[in-house]
């Protein structure tokens, strides 16, 4: 038997309708007669989607006791005896209950699918691994049930399930979603618009991913190499000129005119490493262009530069590749096509689009390159040129007659061959035609003429004269080419040392002195009509650009001035090259300086958005409950027996104890932040205090002091406030025990439930006021009781740590002073 076939339904948001579409294809599947049955289903009380289950097989879950309590979970071996066809499984991200087959619900699925039983399932994107952390820094709220990226993409189909953040919102408005009561708090709190259109795109933009990689996958498989403009993908090409930045901003809007367009940028480079042509500053500059505008940068090693590129434009499905008019002479562009108009023979399906640009009308000419060879080599080359062709003719002379032609031609060559390598190009051809002449007139019959008889004897020498201009040739490009990997070694080992400063944050200015001894480097931004220095190294700085030996503009407001001596050409490109990415730095740091002074304000607005949600809502429910037991009370249409008068009474006085719990708490709060909380310290009996805390929270609460306990510094009102907070977050888990215990010159007070706990990492946020872990209890409290507690633990002198109950649960350590 095969794998069975996994279907998923996505969405953004609980509440979108997975479930519903789930089972409405469960309806259709077995309509068409394939064998169905519901696995697990949480319809969660929306009647619409109960209703969808009518008809289908519904397979007994199984039940399993954990911490006293019973739970139900997907029964994988049930579901694998039935043999469906099809089985219904919601909520893949769900964790099991301990003592379950698996520890995951997906894990479950896997089992099913392995038995060849086809699978649909539903899950959110907020419980993909991967966006994991993006939600709960979108939303504010943790995950704690996650399905890993992979389990989902392996998915043989996924559907979205989209609805817009205004109809999700109705659609919670009209109690379709969750409880009544829990609607407001929600609407505030996790189900803003913000959150919802921010968790929609994370959802269409994963799903397009997967969608890509089907398509890739496809084409793969079928050998289909032609471009599929399923999507705008423009590609760039860069040679690190002076047209870059045009390219780059025309290739931009060539994107923008498409929703979605990839912008992507691509520098081809040399196999060999060497690529004189580009300026490692302008590319620097335009990747920084490139990324700012939303794009991508890549770089691509090829000698055939059309090729590199179409190939780089087809492996990204690209739709639209953007080059640069050729800056050749007319000259240059008759001898060869160039660049753009190869790649746009070669193009296929691929527009190309040549750009016209300013270097386009005035070509440059190519920057002189260092000389090959050192003065000192030139120098002996011309000498050996010079004075070695007389030395070897004169000590040839005697041996005439014992030489032939041809030797005497060989031993031209040598010596032609060692000026070379020595001198270089132009002294090795000087050295030939010197050479050349010596032999016509000193051993080429007629002696001692210009004139050459044999024809034979000629030819020898015109090859000579051949022979040895290129091996001039092909020595001095050697050397050149020596020198230019060692140039391109260094400034890249430079490059490099440079870029792990800036990863590392180190002073970069300081750095790019000590490399190439300068006495200063300032960093000057345009302030009005002055300057202003930014960033300095050494002294004395330049407070103007034109105070500097070299300086560098890096834009219309940055330039990077340099003293202590006068840079070349090739040093000054990688300046260019520093300066942008110091320009880069110094944007990063004030964009972190930014985010820096705007974080407090952003914490501010975030607690008071958490404070108005919150009491908004804790406000209103004690304020409707006692307004309506008060207008029942005060109505005459209606003769209300003792009885209802008494629970009328009893539901008005609960509200408004929870409206004065409330009130306390925020005024205490307030208190606390502004110092001024009034204490009154004295020796307190925790065998008292404890008790009448526990009597405000109900039976939940077990004691178990010990008899010789010593007293404890402490505010007894402030004390059992903490205590009744503490034992109440407690009790809504399970049972809580209170124990204590001294420790030297302090008292532990442990409060001790067994409920769910909160994760190690987690245990200092939980203090934060207005925080509440999760989202699906988020009607309760408006999340001061902890910070509340710990505020006046401390105000008394005291520390509130919480940590893990063995077991399972958590305790609450209050720790006091011994009363002395």
């Amino acid at each position: 038997m095969g794998r069975g076939r996994l279907r998923i339904y996505l969405g953004a948001a609980p509440g979108v309708g997975k479930t519903y579409a789930m089972l409405g294809e469960g309806g259709r599947a077995l309509a068409r007669g394939r064998d169905v049955v519901v696995g697990f289903v949480e319809t969660h009380g929306r009647r619409r989607t109960a209703d969808q289950l009518d008809g289908l097989e519904i397979l007994p879950r199984k039940h399993l006791r954990h911490r006293g309590a019973d739970f139900t979970e997907l029964d994988v071996e049930a579901v694998i005896a039935r043999e469906p066809k099809i089985a219904l499984i919601d909520e893949l991200a769900h964790t099991n209950v301990p003592g379950s087959r698996n520890a995951k619900r997906w894990q479950d699925v896997e089992e099913i699918l392995a038995a060849g039983i086809d699978v649909i399932s539903t899950v959110n994107v907020q419980h993909l691994e991967s966006l994991n952390d993006v939600v709960e820094e979108i939303t504010g709220v943790p995950q704690r049930e996650t399905v890993p990226d992979e389990v989902v993409r392996r998915a043989d189909q996924i559907e979205l399930v989209d609805m817009s953040p205004e109809a999700l919102r109705r659609r919670m408005a009209h109690g379709n979603v969750y409880a009544p009561e829990n609607v407001d708090a929600a609407l505030s709190n996790y189900f803003r618009v913000g959150n919802l259109t921010a968790l929609r795109e994370l959802a269409l933009l994963w799903l397009a991913g997967k969608v890509d990689e089907q398509l890739d996958r496809y084409r793969a498989d079928h050998g289909i190499s032609g471009t599929w403009e399923a999507r705008e993908r423009v590609v760039v090409a860069l040679t690190g000129g002076p047209e870059g930045e045009t390219l780059v901003r025309r290739a931009a809007r060539i994107a923008a005119r498409s929703k979605g367009a990839d912008l992507l940028a691509v520098h081809v480079t040399r196999a060999d490493g060497l690529s004189s042509s580009a300026d490692p500053a302008s590319l620097t500059k335009q990747r920084a262009l490139v990324e700012s505008l939303g794009g991508t940068y890549h770089q691509v090693v090829g000698d055939d530069v059309p090729r590199a590129l179409l190939d780089f434009a087809t492996g990204v499905n690209a739709t639209q590749l953007v080059l640069g008019a050729s800056r050749r002479s007319r000259l240059a562009q008759v001898l060869a096509r160039g660049v753009g108009l190869t790649t746009t023979a070669l193009s296929g399906s691929i527009d190309v689009h040549l750009v016209t640009h300013e270097a386009t009308h005035h070509p440059g000419r190519p920057p002189a390159s260092r000389a090959a060879l050192t003065r000192r080599r030139r120098t002996a080359g011309w000498a050996m040129a010079l004075l070695a062709m007389p030395l070897l003719t004169a000590g040839m002379l005697p041996f005439h007659g014992h030489l032939t032609l041809p030797s005497q031609i060989l031993l031209f060559l040598l010596l032609v061959v060692g000026v070379a390598l020595v001198g270089g190009m132009w002294p090795a051809l000087t050295a030939a035609v010197f050479g050349f002449a010596l032999l016509n007139w000193f051993f080429t019959p007629p002696l001692r003429t210009l004139t050459i008889h044999a024809p034979e004897n000629l030819l020898a020498l015109v090859i000579f004269v051949l022979v040895a201009a290129m091996v001039s040739t092909v020595v001095d490009l050697a050397a050149r080419r020596t020198r230019e990997a060692a140039r391109s070694s260094a400034e890249a080992e430079v490059l490099s040392t440079l870029a792990g400063q800036v990863l590392r944050g180190e002073p970069l200015l300081e750095r790019l002195r000590e490399i190439y001894g300068l006495t200063s480097v300032t960093l000057l931004e345009r302030a009005g009509e002055s300057w202003r220095i930014v960033s300095m190294a050494g002294g004395p700085p330049c407070t103007d650009p034109g105070a500097g030996d070299t300086d560098v503009v890096i834009d219309e407001d940055l330039v990077l001035a340099v003293r202590g001596k006068l840079l070349d050409a090739a040093d000054r490109r990688v300046l260019e090259a520093f300066a942008a990415e110091a320009a880069v730095a110094l944007r990063h740091q004030r964009l972190t300086e930014e985010a820096e002074a705007a974080r407090p304000l952003a914490e501010a607005d975030k607690m008071r958005t958490a404070l108005l949600a919150a009491v908004s809502h804790d406000l209103r429910t004690p304020l409707a409950s006692a307004k309506a037991a008060v207008e029942s009370l005060r109505s005459t249409e209606i003769d209300w027996s003792s009885a209802d008068r008494r629970e009328l009474l009893a539901t008005a006085d609960e509200s408004l104890v929870k409206l004065h719990r409330l009130v306390e708490n925020l005024l205490d709060m307030s208190r606390l932040q502004a110092g001024v909380l009034g204490l009154s310290l004295q020796h307190v009996a925790l065998e008292e205090i404890v008790p009448r805390a526990a009597a405000d929270v109900g039976d939940m609460v077990k004691i178990d002091l010990p008899a010789d306990l010593p007293e404890v510094m402490a505010d007894p009102v402030l004390l059992e406030r903490v205590l009744v907070n503490l034992m109440g977050n407690g009790a809504r888990y399970s049972p809580v025990l209170v124990t204590a215990s001294s420790h030297g010159s302090s008292v532990e007070i442990r409060i001790i439930d067994r409920g769910p706990g909160i994760p190690p990492e987690a245990h200092e946020r939980v203090f934060l006021p207005f925080q509440r872990l999760g989202d699906r209890d988020n009607h309760t409290g408006v999340g001061l009781g902890l910070a509340l507690s710990r505020g006046l633990t401390e105000a008394m002198g005291g520390t509130l740590v919480p940590e893990e109950t063995p077991g399972g649960g958590l305790t609450m350590i209050i720790s006091l002073e011994i009363a002395t």
